[in-house]
């Protein structure tokens, strides 16, 4: 019985000290809000094997010391961004669009450039059909990065597209996420893409489950969606390589996309984007592609690209959100389908409200994810009361991610506005300065809105106590999901 005691004294002694181990672990993190550690203390010390174990598998934002160092080798590889003869135009950005392009600037080094030109695709299939006419076209390279890439029939025309353009001579290189594109990766048509010639590439490896938490986050992924044909024409927009049935959740379908096609200099700076990407995972130089002189569309408008994820600050998606809401002067739209802001957004979103700017958001009504739905609806309250409307998407699944201000600048791309997005995803945005390629935006968000829910102040008031409960619970957790 002694014996017994000793133990059971050593088990809680041992476990006493594992917790304030994690417990300053979590205080010391860097990059943490207050809400964040306390939210991590707290699981911590409440229920101590489960939140110990959460802390090892999502605590924090860890890439890996390896993967770090590739990362940092491939881009020494490359041109300085400087050294790409960026064409910065300042002078050609109103005064208080200048601070948002400065932050994306601020961010991976790509500086806003004049002479872009886009066109917005009609929906999922047609940006696809594009992507393969673009492919079927090309004479040099095809690069493409998707962090979800199906077997269905849109992916299945783009393996073919890409594998004819291989077996043709053209250079074509292809990586997907290695969780998101499981699916794609097991099945025999990733082999045949790389017997017809197709360099493949698997981002992120996730290798032994039970040993990857030592190397690294398993759900820090690379959640890009990038297409660059012949350093000539680029995509950008919120598609995976994907039917709009999204058969792995295909019970929320359609998933409503949106997609543009780019020319001009912002070409290659998502070919940059994309050759750090694949040099961090593969011995290829591809430096040579950037020092071809960038191709000025004539009359085109200023865009830049935005990349976020691991190499760059936490947060810099955030900075870039707020510093648009800011500029807003006579209307603000954003479509997302996930919204689990930081406090600087929220607060951003509602001033701009407050201060006269018509602000709308829009979000599925139907959520893939009931946790982020949760979340989402405990902002409702405050947002409402700021004069925000809020619609709710009805015919399926809003996944574009979308905000146009004033008619005139866009950014597009495939960060959502949470935490994830936020600090452990990397993504790919395009910022841009034009009242017709807005206008398009915006004609496709009011099509948005005209085929959703609007959410009124009274209908929130009347949710139940058991229901505001969960949704604010659930928000509570958002710094520790």
């Amino acid at each position: 019985m002694e014996q017994s005691a000793h133990l059971t004294w050593l088990t809680f002694g041992s476990l006493l000290i594992l917790q304030l181990y994690f417990t300053v672990r979590a205080l010391l993190r860097p990059h943490r809000e207050p809400a964040s550690r306390l939210a991590w203390v707290v699981v911590i010390i409440v229920a101590p094997l489960v939140g110990i174990v959460a802390y090892l598998l999502f605590g924090e934002a860890n890439i890996g010391r390896h993967r770090v160092a590739r990362f940092r080798r491939a881009l020494g590889r490359l041109p300085a961004i400087d050294e790409l003869g960026a064409d910065i135009r300042e002078a050609s950005i109103p005064e208080r669009y200048v601070v948002p392009f400065k932050v994306g600037h601020s961010i991976s080094g790509y500086a806003p450039t004049a002479g872009n030109s886009a066109t917005l695709l009609p929906d999922s299939d047609a940006a696809i059909d594009a992507m393969v006419a673009d492919i079927d076209a090309a004479s040099e390279h095809v690069h493409l990065l998707f962090y979800i890439w199906l077997t269905d029939t849109n992916g299945l025309k783009m393996i073919e597209a890409a594998k004819r353009a291989a077996r043709r001579g053209v250079d074509c290189r292809v990586m997907v996420d290695d969780l998101g594109s499981r699916a794609l990766i097991r099945s025999p048509h990733w082999q045949d893409m790389g017997d017809a010639g197709v360099r493949l590439a698997r981002a992120l490896p996730i290798g032994n489950p039970l040993l990857r938490p030592f190397r690294g986050r398993i759900d820090m992924r690379n959640h890009r969606k990038i297409a660059v044909i012949d350093n000539r024409v680029t995509y950008c927009g919120s598609l995976n390589c994907a039917d709009a049935a999204f058969a792995i959740k295909a019970r929320f379908a359609p998933w409503v996309d949106i997609m543009l096609r780019f020319e001009g200099p912002v070409v290659r700076q998502n070919q940059h984007l994309f050759a750090g990407d694949w040099m961090a995972h593969v011995k290829e130089d591809l430096a040579p592609l950037l020092w071809e002189p960038a191709r000025h569309v004539s009359d085109g408008f200023i865009a830049q690209v935005i990349g976020t994820g691991a190499m760059v600050r936490y947060s810099a998606m955030p900075e870039v959100f707020v510093s648009l809401m800011n500029a807003a002067k006579r209307e603000l739209v954003i479509t997302t389908p996930y919204y689990v802001p930081d406090e600087p957004i929220q607060a951003a979103l509602c001033a701009a409200a407050r201060r006269g700017v018509a602000t709308s958001i829009i979000f599925p009504r139907r959520n893939d994810s009931w946790i982020v739905a949760a979340a989402s609806r405990s902002y409702y309250k405050d947002l409402l009361d700021a004069g925000v409307r809020i619609h709710e998407f009805e015919p399926g699944l809003l996944h574009a991610k979308s905000l146009t201000v004033d008619g005139e600048v866009t950014l597009i791309g495939s960060a959502n506005i949470d935490r994830r997005s936020f600090e452990l995803n990397s993504e790919n945005s395009i910022l841009l300065m034009d009242a017709g390629v807005t206008g398009a935006i915006r004609a496709r968000q009011h099509s948005y809105i005209c085929q959703s829910v609007r959410i009124e102040v009274g209908a929130v008031a009347q949710w139940s106590t058991p229901r505001q409960l969960w949704n604010n619970t659930v928000a509570m957790l958002g710094p520790v999901l």
